[in-house]
């Protein structure tokens, strides 16, 4: 098990119930900072000392205030963490629901787990902690379904460009002129009409609409 947590959160309220879950944990050395700034440097700094940090615990969004920070946000704040500090575990304890930005912070930046806010989230922070010491990954339960069904449909290029093209308000007809233009191929509308036949049959739905709202709900445009 983790002997030294870091937690930057700025919400006084959620880091005290963090701490709670820890000390549920028997894990009794504990830090929490409101600033990524802190927290950077609060790792630096543990490296010299015997007992370094051993897993980071961080919020990805911070409201600003009346102190500037050079890190604003928990993906900056990761990034910073993990360069001076590669064998630090690092769980996201966020809001964020979007599978292509989850994903990316598994596959990009290499965390260990993902617990989303939620109800019954004090249950998935323990089971994410014991997992995470245990050398495995963890992500909350109520994301798993998401990220297999995002992870379902692989997007190419092509078939975000007709996407954006479509959110951006351009009508299906229009867009082969658009693609000729720029040289994008396919050009052809049957071609375009057959991606987006694929894409909404793969992600059961039936409309352009529903598509759209899909690829910005999890950012994938």
């Amino acid at each position: 098990m983790f002997k030294r947590v870091l937690i930057a959160e700025d919400h006084e309220s959620i880091s005290i119930s963090v701490q709670k879950t820890l000390t549920d944990l028997a894990i009794l050395e504990s830090e929490y900072t409101y600033y990524c700034d802190d927290a950077l440097m609060l790792i630096k700094k543990s490296l010299k000392e015997p007992r370094p940090v051993d897993l980071l615990i961080t919020d990805l969004s911070f409201e600003e205030d009346h102190r500037p920070q050079k890190i604003s946000t928990g993906t900056e704040l990761i990034t910073a963490a993990k360069a001076v500090h590669p064998a630090l575990k690092v769980l996201v304890f966020s809001a964020e629901n979007k599978a292509a930005l989850i994903d990316n912070l598994f596959k990009g930046l290499g965390i260990d787990g993902f617990v989303r806010k939620a109800r019954h989230d004090a249950k998935e922070l323990k089971m994410a902690i014991e997992a995470i010491s245990q050398d495995k990954s963890y992500l909350s339960t109520d994301l798993r379904k998401t990220l297999k069904q995002k992870n379902a449909y692989q997007f190419s290029e092509f078939d975000i460009t007709i996407i954006t093209l479509l959110a951006q308000g351009m009508l299906q007809k229009d867009i082969p002129a658009y693609l000729q233009a720029r040289n994008i191929k396919p050009s052809g509308l049957s071609s375009i009409e057959k991606r987006l036949n694929l894409m909404k049959e793969s992600l059961d739905f039936s409309k352009n609409e529903q598509l759209v709202a899909y690829c910005k709900d999890f950012g994938i445009i």
